[in-house]
C-alpha cells in the first residue's frame, strides 16, 4: 500500500543519512554562529529533521562556515539542507574536503563542489555529490556564503549520506579497494585517492 511504501522509503532514508553518527562532535565547529556549539544540534537523525526547537543562526552577517571532522574515512554521496524561514534559508553551499579548521579567508578559494540551493523546509531535496571527488573524506567543510536576502542565515538540519570506513591512528584506511602504503610501492604516489588498479599486498 502507499503508506507502507512511504514507511519503507523513510526507513531507507534514515539509514542512508546516518553519517551524523560518524562525526567527531568534539571537533565540530561553526564560524559566525550566534550561539556557541549550536551547530551540534543540527546533525541529528533524518527522522528528527523536522524539529524546529534548535537551530544555527549566523551572527555578524549571513555567512556560515562549518568544519566537520569524521571519525574515519567517508565516501560522501549526498547532502540535505533544511534552512530557515523565508529569506533566512541559504541559497548556496560550497563543499571542501580534507581541509581541517578552514577559515572564511580560505573558503574564498575554489571549492571541490558547490550547489545552488532551493528553499527546503521538510528535507525532501537531495544534492548528490561527485563521488569520485568525495570518495575518501576525513574532514568536510560546508561554506554558506549567502541566503535569499536576509541579514541572517538559519539552519535547522544538515543530513549527510554515504559510507564510512574505520581508519587507524595514522589514517590508513583498511578496505578492499585501497592499498596500504609501503616503501616499495612507489606506484601509490601516482594513484588518485589511493584507489588500487592492480594487485597489491595482502593485509
Amino acid at each position: 500500500c502507499e503508506h507502507g511504501a512511504q514507511g519503507a522509503q523513510g526507513e531507507e532514508m534514515g539509514l542512508a543519512y546516518s553519517l551524523y553518527q560518524r562525526i567527531d562532535m568534539s571537533g565540530l565547529e561553526c564560524l559566525n554562529e550566534t550561539e556557541e556549539d549550536s551547530v551540534k544540534h543540527i546533525f541529528i537523525p533524518w527522522e528528527n529533521r523536522l524539529q524546529k526547537e534548535k537551530w544555527v543562526e549566523s551572527d555578524a552577517d549571513e555567512e556560515l562556515l562549518i568544519n566537520i571532522p569524521f571519525t574515519g574515512n567517508v565516501k560522501l554521496k549526498g547532502i540535505i539542507i533544511i534552512g530557515g524561514e523565508e529569506e533566512t534559508h541559504p541559497d548556496e553551499v560550497r563543499l571542501f574536503k580534507n581541509r581541517p579548521k578552514m577559515t572564511f579567508d580560505e573558503a574564498k578559494g575554489e571549492p571541490d563542489q558547490k550547489f545552488s540551493l532551493v528553499r527546503d523546509t521538510d528535507g525532501t531535496v537531495e544534492y548528490k555529490t561527485k563521488i569520485v571527488k568525495f570518495s575518501s573524506v576525513h574532514h568536510l567543510t560546508l561554506h554558506f556564503p549567502s541566503n535569499f536576502g536576509d541579514d541572517k542565515t538559519k539552519l535547522y538540519y544538515i543530513g549527510l549520506s554515504g559510507e564510512w570506513t574505520k581508519a587507524d591512528r595514522v589514517g590508513v584506511v583498511h578496505t578492499v579497494y585501497e592499498t596500504m602504503p609501503g616503501i616499495e610501492d612507489h606506484k601509490q604516489d601516482l594513484m588518485d585517492g589511493g584507489v588500487k588498479h592492480g594487485p597489491g599486498p595482502a593485509f
